[in-house]
């Protein structure tokens, strides 16, 4: 069973530890870093490590951007230890179905680096689509959540 926890003083250490290959370095931010940046954005930053079975896999922050006034899917990283095991996928529904219960969200967006076919297969795999937008490098997507409950 795959879920999302809160991150706690019981288990950002561990959190901290998780890493992708080294070949996935360019494509996210380290746990350091985006842990950091949800304390900065403590107001509209909403991460979470994502567990199987109670083991921690991987982590996931999801949040809303004022300046453009949605909401997004902000950082997605399974630990290399477990990945292609779709922990990812199933973190990506649990995630986007945060932000319905919790904001009542109609769309979410995201962006992928342009070498990333990983998570562009993923992303469009729940319903994500490009929307032409392309901004350092990264591909912005949106997903309509009507689309995502057809799928």
């Amino acid at each position: 069973m795959v879920e999302l926890r809160e991150i706690t003083k019981e288990n950002y250490e561990e959190c901290l530890n998780l890493k992708v290959a080294e070949s996935q370095e360019c494509f996210v931010s380290s746990t350091v870093h985006s842990l950091a940046q949800a304390w900065v954005y403590r107001d509209t930053a909403y991460p979470f490590a994502v567990y199987a079975d109670g083991t921690m896999v991987g982590f996931i922050m999801l949040g809303y951007y004022e300046v453009g006034k949605y909401y997004t899917l902000w950082k997605l990283l399974i630990d290399e230890k477990y990945q292609n095991k779709g922990y990812g996928k199933k973190a990506l529904r649990l995630g986007i179905d945060y932000l319905v219960e919790h904001f009542n969200v109609k769309e979410v967006y995201t962006a992928y680096y342009t070498t990333n076919r990983i998570a562009r297969e993923l992303y469009k795999s729940i319903g994500f689509r490009e929307t032409g937008e392309i901004v350092d490098n990264q591909i912005g997507m949106k997903l309509i959540i009507s689309d995502m409950e057809m799928q």
